[in-house]
């Protein structure tokens, strides 16, 4: 989502590094403006990973496995509705992610409650 951002910023002319460019500064969790004079640019190949397609993740199924080196020839209306289709797949993705953590915070206690109710000692589950 955060290159899709970058890429409709680059596109509104309000910036002006390639995505390569400024993939570091993307993936550091921040836009924070163009490289310093040491930073050497370089040009890298784009190969989408070889994943197979039983088992891929709902996220992995919302962009094409190459939609990466295809970023700038996508048009702006798709690129619109792709950046839609990714938050709807994070939200799942956290509600998902929110369940998991009920779920282990329900455990957590139950452990917490059977040793503070001797039910169960740690003593016990060393000597196993």
């Amino acid at each position: 989502m955060d290159m899709l951002a970058f890429e409709i910023r680059r596109r509104s002319g309000e910036e002006t590094r390639t995505i390569i460019e400024a993939l570091p500064d993307i993936l550091s969790d921040g836009d924070q403006g163009p490289p310093s004079p040491h930073t050497m640019p370089r040009n890298l190949p784009v190969e989408p990973p070889d994943i197979p397609m039983e088992g891929r993740r709902s996220i992995d199924r919302v962009l094409a496995d190459d939609f990466l080196a295809h970023l700038p020839q996508v048009n702006d209306d798709e690129l619109e509705a792709i950046q839609l289709m990714l938050t709807i797949a994070e939200k799942g993705v956290s509600e998902q992610r929110r369940s998991v953590y009920e779920a282990l915070d329900v455990l957590n206690r139950e452990v917490a409650r059977r040793y503070t109710e001797g039910i169960v000692s740690v003593t016990d589950l060393l000597d196993q």
